[in-house]
């Protein structure tokens, strides 16, 4: 499966549980539920999964933790926040360079329509 139809599923699935739990919720509510429906569709998802970094070919244990990782190809970051900052995208960009992913989901939930949340960040090794 591509990162794209990956991509097409996440977003299904994270309109789903906007549309059922509205926003104003605490990001880890959405991450559970989201969590939840992937499984549900039958994609391959981590939640928490650690991220270590590389530093001078040594392997630090910082505590990076990614909040999903799909099909070990897609990094889903969840906010509930006012609005999405330059600092979200360039926390993504940092995950997919540590990680080796080509793409990633920035989904804001705390907005009236999700698609208005949704950041796609697209890693160019």
């Amino acid at each position: 499966m591509t990162e794209n139809q990956i991509s097409e599923k996440v977003i299904g699935c994270a309109i789903l549980v906007h549309k059922a739990l509205g926003p104003g919720l605490l990001e880890s509510a959405y991450q559970e539920c989201l969590f939840f429906e992937l499984k549900e569709v039958g994609l391959k998802v981590e939640k928490q999964k650690p991220l270590p970094l590389i530093y001078k070919d040594v392997k630090l244990d910082v505590g990076y933790r990614l909040d999903l990782i799909v099909e070990e190809k897609v990094i889903i970051e969840l906010k509930s926040v006012e609005t999405l900052n330059d600092i979200h995208v360039a926390q993504m960009i940092t995950y997919l360079k540590l990680s080796g992913c080509k793409l990633g989901l920035l989904l804001n939930f705390n907005v009236l329509r999700l698609i208005d949340g949704l950041k796609r960040i697209v890693n160019n090794l």
